[in-house]
């Protein structure tokens, strides 16, 4: 991982009206970093990753991304430079799983055959069957599916930067844990830099490098999992506990071992 930062807010604040969505917030992602923010709803971690592609607009203070002050770059260019991955997948209903997938290229102006190209190595990547899926509409996909396709879309102008909000919170969950196992292996292997939102601490933990915790608009803490064990906040605290308080119910309710 590069200590180079790929995304860095720095006393950053946005408001709507007289509430403070954003409250001067500073923080970091190094360059190939995976990054979960976590908090209640309305804690301002899907405004805080809206700002960083300029969906929105920050009020006061300063986002650099990737060295440049994202005030000064195009906000369609600065978006085509990075992916979005959104909760139920974002997709367009009326457009199959290639044309979704090639808008963004097709946009750039890349020939034909090379989108072609372009989405069936997509649809390897996220591992759905270019054969049985290319042509599909939205409407007959799985969840899962679905998500897996927005992934796709996101990946398709090539950026270095992922924003994914809730990607994997509509879905059941033996399809969230092995989406999210699959795209954290997309993590490494395409060296991204991921700056995922989740509700879910036990997904934070389990596939972030580092977690940052929102509440009333503010960062409260930021670090790893264990460094966030030794903070002095109740809430943080109280969200790291809810994880080991599932584990110990479910161990308590299902029967020990298994078939030998």
């Amino acid at each position: 991982m590069s200590s180079k930062l790929a995304i860095s807010y720095h006393h950053v604040t946005k408001r709507f009206g007289s509430l403070a969505a954003v409250d001067d917030v500073s923080l970091g992602v190094a360059a190939g970093e995976f990054v979960a923010i976590v908090g209640g709803s309305g804690s301002g971690k899907t405004t805080l990753l809206r700002l960083a592609n300029r969906l929105i607009e920050a009020d006061s203070g300063t986002i650099t991304v990737e060295g440049e002050d994202a005030r000064n770059v195009d906000p369609v260019a600065l978006r085509r430079r990075i992916g979005y991955v959104f909760q139920s997948g974002g997709l367009f209903p009326h457009l199959s799983v290639a044309d979704n997938i090639g808008i963004t290229p097709k946009l750039l102006g890349e020939p034909v055959a090379a989108v072609a190209g372009r989405v069936d190595e997509l649809l390897e990547l996220v591992q759905l069957d270019r054969t049985s899926h290319r042509e599909r509409l939205p409407e007959d996909l799985s969840g899962g599916e679905r998500q897996r396709v927005g992934v796709a879309r996101a990946l398709a102008a090539r950026p270095r930067i992922m924003l994914m909000d809730e990607p994997f919170g509509a879905l059941d969950p033996l399809t969230r844990d092995a989406l999210g196992d699959d795209y954290r292996t997309l993590h490494r292997k395409l060296g991204l830099t991921t700056v995922m939102i989740t509700h879910d601490m036990s997904e934070a933990i389990l596939l972030a490098d580092r977690i940052a915790v929102m509440r009333g608009g503010r960062l409260l803490a930021q670090g790893t999992a264990a460094e966030l064990s030794s903070s002095r906040d109740d809430y943080v605290l109280e969200l790291l506990r809810t994880p080991r308080r599932q584990v110990e119910r479910l161990n308590a309710l299902l029967p020990m071992g298994g078939a030998a």
